[in-house]
């Protein structure tokens, strides 16, 4: 990769995570429209799906940064009774409503355009996921966007993060991931963390902690 490239992928990296709403959704429809992502569409047997089925407790689910609505479409029909995904892309949801219907999933699948950085749930959810998309959130933001979506979490509910973090003998893959993976250790209650081969993704489920008496 030239060095030119390394500085564009780099500025465009940037844009994705600090620019504004608008800027971000221009790149995004852009990048989704051009095909550039269209290798995400069928991730059928993905790891994540083990524990969205195992925590949704057939119940309801939150997807931020849904994408052209693979999760909404190969999760387990059965898993879940309501799924809310959210992107900035208009392109991304075009395509996910478009395969929602495919699938005959209307009843369940609901699908909203907006930054996810910015975005107010109406309702009270089971999971909320964040599949991939915490990349595009600034380390500084993690701990506070977190805590915000916590006030939507359904008692018991969990939040679900995959990315790739780090491999299973420790090797770095992504310093911004393996820092937001900290973040969330230091601040929420682990429930499971699973490492899926030496150079595989990582899946955290956690929760916010219960507070004691007296803090």
């Amino acid at each position: 990769m030239s060095v030119a490239q390394r500085g564009f992928d780099f500025t465009l990296g940037l844009l994705k995570r600090h620019g504004p709403s608008r800027i971000k959704k221009a790149l995004w429809d852009r990048e989704f429209s051009s095909g550039k992502w269209n290798f995400i569409d069928e991730t059928a047997g993905d790891c994540v799906y083990l524990h969205l089925e195992k925590y949704a407790r057939k119940g309801d689910i939150l997807d931020l940064g849904c994408g052209p609505g693979n999760t909404a479409n190969e999760l387990a029909a059965t898993s879940y009774r309501t799924y809310v995904g959210v992107d900035i892309s208009d392109q991304a949801l075009q395509k996910a409503r478009d395969r929602t219907h495919a699938s005959g999933r209307t009843q369940a699948n609901r699908f909203e355009q907006g930054d996810f950085l910015s975005y107010v749930p109406n309702g009270q959810y089971d999971v909320i996921l964040f599949r991939e998309a915490m990349y595009h959130v600034p380390v500084r933001k993690v701990e506070r966007m977190l805590d915000r979506y916590s006030k939507h979490l359904n008692e018991g509910g969990v939040f679900i993060v995959r990315m790739f973090a780090c491999s299973a003998s420790g090797v770095k893959h992504n310093r911004r991931a393996r820092a937001t993976v900290r973040v969330v250790e230091k601040a929420f209650e682990i429930v499971e963390r699973s490492q899926y081969g030496a150079l595989g993704p990582t899946v955290v489920v956690f929760r916010p902690r219960l507070l004691t008496l007296g803090q």
